[in-house]
């Protein structure tokens, strides 16, 4: 299959009266717009075609029921009010857009240097990400909001594997609901981490869905996370960072390391 193909299956898999498809030849991407609302989804082509070629069919799959999750969500009306159990914080890269295309201005809070927080309704399948206007209607201040996101992201829970290379041992953390970036705002989790590490402890955030913890005690071990920081914020939909962070007193420190042999 070549990005053609694979652009015809996506739009025939995907086609509705009232959707539209364009397709960004220099770029690489197919975006798929409602018609009535104007607001839609961007697809990036050539990281599907690389999944599909290493047969991770499913990735595909997924794409196409993020557009149709993505778009319902984008068209219902949707409120703040009575919804305080699902607002929760987002992390996204430092370049992220702060507003959306028809100009909304999204409620965000500083984070690191290569990274900020964005605020999301939880409309089950997928989210919303919560801009000023809806801020407004709620008669929520942006500090209200932050105190919700921060205690609910408290709630959810952390289900953490690990595996050890060379003497180090890296955790990871993979619920798969969307917020497994953003359990890195909950201080008690990060501080149970802390206390648990023998040597120095080390964070990755390579994409919205992987949360990297490491117990460096070698530089072998700076070297894998490296690696392995930068393969999954290849591999993520929606990436964050490929530095990985070095956690002092519970602040995050952006780190670059010189990687000097492949693991």
């Amino acid at each position: 299959m070549d990005l053609q193909a694979l652009r015809h299956k996506i739009i025939s898999t995907l086609e509705r009266d009232d959707w539209t498809f364009s397709y960004d030849h220099k770029e690489a991407t197919l975006r798929i717009e409602d018609t009535t609302s104007k607001k839609g989804v961007t697809l990036s082509l050539k990281p599907l075609l690389a999944k599909w070629e290493r047969k991770e069919y499913a990735a595909l799959d997924e794409a196409i029921r993020y557009v149709r999750v993505g778009l319902q969500a984008m068209v219902e009306k949707v409120t703040l009010i009575e919804n305080e159990k699902h607002i929760f914080p987002v992390i996204r890269a430092a370049s992220f857009p702060t507003e959306t295309k028809d100009g909304k201005k999204l409620v965000t809070a500083p984070h690191t240097a290569e990274t900020q927080i964005f605020y999301a309704l939880d409309c089950g399948q997928t989210y919303t990400l919560i801009d000023e206007d809806q801020l407004k209607e709620s008669e929520l201040s942006a500090a209200a909001l932050k105190e919700m996101a921060l205690f609910n992201v408290r709630t959810l829970p952390q289900p953490v594997r690990e595996d050890r290379v060379a003497g180090n041992t890296f955790y990871f953390l993979s619920a798969n609901d969307g917020y497994d970036a953003s359990r890195i705002l909950d201080q008690s989790f990060v501080q149970k981490m802390t206390e648990q590490v023998e040597g120095e402890l080390a964070v990755a955030i390579p994409h919205q869905d992987a949360l990297i913890f490491a117990d460096i005690k070698n530089d072998t071990g700076y070297d894998v996370l490296a690696q392995m920081t930068l393969q999954f914020f290849m591999q993520g939909r929606v990436p964050v960072t490929a530095l990985p962070f070095m956690v002092t007193a519970g602040e995050l420190e952006p780190v670059f390391i010189m990687a000097r042999k492949k693991q």
